[in-house]
């Protein structure tokens, strides 16, 4: 008896998700070739693509070039220093803004919404009141966090004004109007936003360890804190890693929270490459295509990776 075609299993499933699809595809791949693509060119104004609009405006890396020699993009004098007398390395711009954020909201949130998965693990008491408290600002958007936090970090008006108020006359927070310091204001408002979804994404993955590893770790009289770290920890990777490839993307097309909190200052201190792209796109569009290409790279650095490790064993059983 032959089977059935697989083409033709779930056929009004496979129907249904056709239009999605086709968008998907037209619009993400499509622009994303696109993209890669036309900013090998020194267009001005959006083309359609054409073989021969894109023969007419080749410039090959020029576009890179350009963009790496760019200051407010990336500029690290203290690179050519080490290979001297000073060993300061110092790098500013957007690029290296955007790092910094990511680097930061990976290793602490990762590390705040393990330890608070852990405490709501313990079967407290009102654990859903916490676990609301926590992920409570998740539901903010990123401009009203940036806005609140624009507004807690004001030396004029916000903790330091208060604070000063109260008698501690020499109390300084003042880190948003620092040009060397507002990265990390933004981290923090960044921090305080996203740790308790990192949390909920812990908790989930501690509340399906088996409850016979919790039993044999007590018996076999391992302490708390090394079953958790030896044991635990080891069986949560692929929570640690989805964890992982979903900070990391929210850092790297970071805009919003930036936008709102500093808009780019002091200067343009705070600047990120969203933000770069987006205002240089109407005055030099080969340039803002290609540090679009650079995002992209850099978001396939970190999902590749990811996806080998996810569908690869998958496909392998």
């Amino acid at each position: 008896m032959d089977r059935p075609n697989p083409f033709f299993r779930n056929k009004w499933s496979k129907a249904a998700s056709l239009p999605m699809m086709l968008i998907v595809w037209v619009v993400f791949v499509c622009g994303t070739i696109w993209t890669v693509l036309f900013s090998f060119t020194n267009i001005k104004i959006l083309p359609l693509f054409t073989p021969q609009q894109w023969m007419d405006g080749f410039v090959g890396f020029a576009n890179y070039t350009r963009l790496f020699k760019t200051d407010r993009w990336m500029s690290c004098p203290g690179i050519t220093k080490i290979l001297t007398e000073d060993w300061e390395f110092k790098c500013a711009g957007a690029l290296p803004n955007m790092v910094t954020y990511a680097v930061f909201s990976i290793v602490i949130s990762v590390s705040l919404g393990f330890l608070l998965a852990v405490m709501m693990d313990q079967k407290i008491r009102a654990e859903g009141v916490f676990r609301t408290i926590y992920l409570y600002p998740f539901a903010l958007s990123f401009v009203v966090t940036g806005h609140v936090w624009a507004w807690i970090m004001s030396p004029e008006y916000g903790l330091q004004h208060s604070i000063r108020q109260l008698g501690w006359e020499s109390f300084t927070f003042d880190w948003i109007a620092d040009r060397q310091m507002v990265m990390y204001a933004i981290v923090i408002a960044g921090i305080w936003q996203g740790t308790g979804f990192v949390m909920a994404l812990m908790l989930a993955g501690l509340r399906g360890i088996d409850e016979d590893i919790w039993k044999a770790a007590k018996v076999d009289g391992i302490p708390a804190w090394r079953t958790y770290l030896q044991i635990v920890l080891p069986m949560m990777k692929p929570v640690l890693v989805t964890t992982f490839v979903i900070v990391t993307s929210g850092a790297v097309r970071i805009y919003d929270l930036v936008v709102a909190t500093t808009d780019g200052g002091p200067g343009i201190s705070s600047d990120v490459p969203s933000r770069y792209i987006y205002q240089n796109f109407s005055a030099n569009l080969g340039q803002s295509l290609a540090a679009s290409t650079v995002l992209l790279v850099t978001m396939a650095i970190v999902l590749i990776p990811w996806i080998r490790m996810e569908f690869g064993k998958k496909s392998q059983a």
